[in-house]
């Protein structure tokens, strides 16, 4: 057939739409208009970008939340089971913020094994020396106090009878015999609770122990052993981040336990001078008690001076009560307006209400404990949020 031939015959042939002839094989695919394909979608789209923005911004919040909520449930978990080890850690590591630059002074001159003994020891030494000076204290007048405490706890009887109170004697006295049959009809699970106890005295001398062991590897050579878990257990590209947020967790926690540790110092040195002035008994155990109260913001001062005034209530009567009420105010304004702020904003830079939730959540979770360690670890953890926004990406 020649090409002529063939021209007519396609010419002959009908031609369906878009020029595709008829007879020939099937498109693979119908392409539709524009409009037709894109037209619903677009629609779509603008309506759920015009309609419910909030709707997926809080979907994505709330799925992130979750999941942190999940891992910070979890890392609790672990630590309630290991807690004699987490608690002995943390106190691994207050001792290694206050020691370790006494440590490091001394190494100065001596070698830095002895210099690591000589502040541990020396720092044992001084503690055992205060709760000593406290103890004879208290053994040196305790005839004196059973009879202060005998007349002060008769003149808070006398108090309870008058005007806001009114309670007559009898019902002081049924107050007393209630006290006395629930001891006598309590007394074997007082008793199995007190034996219980000494199981608790070994876990905590077990941890004093595991402290005091992890605390001489900590100040004798904590940086090489961050740089050996560093550089071991971490792939490279992530080493300088995490070196960089462990080092402000660091920096942060021994800033804040050292700061700590100098409000604390003042507030007991502060109640002692007071209740010595107004002499109040048990003067060395309270400041003693009010020293390791500071330790939980906010609340452990309030609570031992609540402690004291009791004391003053029934060794010297309302009005020395009344001195020490004023003594919480005073102290509590205190540490709060000058303390505070003076010695511990360069470490810890946290709002008071976050302060005082960190400490009542902790204490809900963990007791004293998590009250103890609720306001160091929020604040380390914000330490190294604020380290990581402020470097640049690679």
């Amino acid at each position: 057939m020649t090409g002529h031939q063939r021209r007519r015959g396609d010419a002959g042939r009908e031609r369906g739409p878009r020029g595709a002839v008829l007879g020939n094989r099937p498109a693979r695919s119908v392409r539709l208009p524009l409009r037709a394909r894109s037209g619903p979608r677009e629609v779509t789209t603008a309506a759920a970008e015009w309609t419910v923005p909030w709707l997926r911004v809080a979907a994505a919040y709330a799925w992130r939340l979750i999941l942190v909520g999940f891992t910070v449930y979890g890392l609790f978990t672990v630590l309630g089971r290991f807690q004699l080890v987490a608690v002995a850690l943390f106190v691994a590591c207050v001792l290694t913020a206050v020691l370790r630059p006494i440590a490091d002074l001394l190494s100065r001159v001596l070698p830095r094994p002895l210099s690591v003994a000589v502040a541990l020891i020396g720092s044992a030494l001084v503690v055992l020396g205060l709760f000593a000076l406290v103890g004879n204290a208290v053994a040196g007048e305790s005839a004196k106090l059973a009879g202060e405490f005998r007349g002060g706890i008769h003149r808070i009887e006398e108090w309870l009878q008058h005007p806001p109170f009114r309670l007559g004697r009898g019902r002081l006295a049924d107050l007393q015999r209630q006290v006395m049959n629930y001891l006598s009809t309590h007394r074997g699970s007082l008793l199995s609770r007190a034996v219980s106890g000494l199981g608790r005295v070994i876990e905590v001398v077990t941890g004093i122990a595991l402290a005091l062991f992890s605390s001489v590897f900590f100040i004798h050579s904590g940086e090489r052993l961050w740089a050996w878990a560093r550089d071991q257990l971490l792939p490279s590209r992530a080493r300088d981040g995490w070196d960089l947020a462990g080092r402000a967790a660091w920096h942060t926690f021994a800033g804040y336990t050292r700061g700590i540790i100098i409000v604390a110092a003042t507030n007991a040195v502060l109640v002692c001078a007071a209740l010595l002035l107004l002499r109040v008994p048990l003067a060395l155990p309270l400041a003693l008690l009010e020293f390791f109260a500071a330790f939980v913001p906010l609340v452990g001062s309030p609570v031992a001076l609540g402690v004291a005034t009791v004391v003053a209530l029934a060794g010297r009567g309302p009005v020395t009560a009344a001195a020490v009420l004023v003594l919480i105010v005073v102290i509590g304004q205190l540490e709060g307006h000058v303390l505070h702020p003076l010695v511990m904003s360069w470490a810890v830079r946290l709002h008071p209400l976050a302060v005082a939730v960190s400490v009542i959540a902790g204490g809900i979770v963990a007791g004293v404990i998590g009250a103890v360690v609720a306001v160091p670890l929020v604040s380390v953890v914000w330490a190294v949020l604020r380290a990581l926004r402020a470097t640049p990406p690679p």
